[in-house]
């Protein structure tokens, strides 16, 4: 049995997860997912991998899964637990030193929101979320995830570098979501490549993947943690 830590991306809440996690628990497995604190603009990544830790407790044999801006805080939970995988789904990848505030433009993402939104007619970076958020998700879902919406990340924790010297020590894997008009699948491919040297996975989907694909997604979760290298 594994224990997967799914960690949240900006604005959202642990709740982003449970269609996942319940897949987890079906095959046997374990899923904490946790609120990372919110509303408090002086909190860092470094707090938000204190609630992970916490959470977690003295548990064996963890998996950790970065969703989105959670890109920024897997790497330091994954180090901390000493993780037997680390696994970003359309998560941002930091650089060490690199503020979040700063990786939209050091990683390109503006151009390539806007080249995709040229193919596809302004579908990808479209103004209303269920466009390009929440493509996929069936509406009900879509309206309780807009409704959980908090205050998260903190200034502090955009503007302060990413306090990671080097990328963690511990087995990598990226998920692309081939239909994210959020971060485009393509994008974040040549990201996962240039940053980590990895060849990404993909699933179907829009950004909130969890929400549309969870048997997918926990299927693949489930495959990382069976096949460690």
């Amino acid at each position: 049995m594994s224990t997967f830590a799914l960690i949240h991306g900006g604005g959202d809440v642990g709740w982003s997860w449970h269609l996942v996690a319940a897949e987890l628990e079906t095959k046997g497995h374990e899923a904490i997912a946790p609120d990372l604190p919110a509303d408090d603009d002086s909190l860092t990544l470094e707090d938000y991998a204190d609630a992970v830790v916490a959470a977690v407790g003295d548990r064996k044999d963890v998996v950790v899964v970065g969703h989105s801006f959670g890109g920024f805080t897997a790497p330091l939970v994954a180090e901390r637990l000493s993780a037997d995988v680390l696994v970003l789904l359309a998560g941002m990848i930091p650089a060490p030193g690199e503020p979040p505030e700063l990786w939209w433009d050091d990683t390109g993402y503006g151009a390539a929101v806007e080249e995709q939104s040229g193919r596809d007619g302004g579908l990808t970076g479209n103004d209303d979320p269920y466009v390009s958020f929440y493509n996929g998700v069936p509406r009900e879902l879509a309206s309780a995830a807009l409704s959980k919406e908090r205050a998260h990340p903190s200034q502090a924790a955009m503007s302060a570098p990413w306090p990671l010297a080097e990328w963690p020590t511990v087995p990598t894997r990226f998920i692309v979501c081939a239909d994210d008009r959020f971060f485009p699948a393509d994008f974040l491919r040549d990201l996962a490549q240039q940053r980590l040297g990895i060849v990404a996975d993909e699933v179907p989907g829009g950004h909130c993947a969890m929400l549309s694909h969870p048997q997918e997604i926990a299927a693949l979760l489930v495959d990382y943690a069976e096949n460690v290298s």
